[in-house]
C-alpha cells in the first residue's frame, strides 16, 4: 500500500516555477506544472497544475489553477479547478471558487465562496509551526 500523502503537491516530480520573496513579477502567467509564490505577481495567472503561494507572497489580479494552497495575500479573485487550502495566514479580497475548499481559523476571505461540487467548506485548525 502507499503512503498517504500529507499535501496534495507532494507526489509531483517535476520542477516548480519559484518567484522569490525578494522578487516582483508584472505580466500574466500561463504554464503546466506547480507555481511556488512568495514574492509579488501582478497580472492573471492561468495555471494547469498547482499553485502554493507562501506566506509572503501575494498576488494581484485573477488566478485559475488545478488546485492551490494560499498562506499569502490574494487581491483580484482565485479559480480553482479541485482542491484549495487556505491557510491562517492568507487574506483573499474577491471570488474564490474551487472543487473543495478547506479554511483555517484566523484567514480571511473578503468576497463570496463557491465550492462546485456542493460540499460543505471544510474548517480546521493550522498545526503546522509558523516560525
Amino acid at each position: 500500500m502507499g503512503e498517504q500523502k500529507r499535501r496534495f503537491f507532494e507526489g509531483n516530480l517535476a520542477a516548480p516555477t519559484f518567484i522569490g520573496a525578494e522578487s516582483v513579477f508584472v505580466g500574466n502567467i500561463r504554464g503546466a506544472g506547480h507555481f511556488v509564490v512568495s514574492g509579488e505577481v501582478h497580472g492573471d495567472g492561468d495555471l494547469q497544475g498547482g499553485l502554493n503561494l507562501s506566506a509572503t507572497g501575494s498576488w494581484h489580479g485573477f488566478i485559475q489553477a488545478q488546485q492551490a494552497i494560499v498562506a499569502g495575500k490574494i487581491t483580484g479573485g482565485l479559480t480553482v479547478r479541485d482542491k484549495l487550502e487556505i491557510g491562517y495566514t492568507a487574506v483573499i479580497r474577491g471570488k474564490v471558487s474551487a472543487r473543495t475548499i478547506a479554511i483555517a481559523k484566523g484567514a480571511i476571505v473578503d468576497g463570496e465562496i463557491e465550492v462546485t461540487s456542493g460540499a460543505p467548506v471544510l474548517q480546521f485548525e493550522e498545526k503546522r509551526d509558523s516560525k
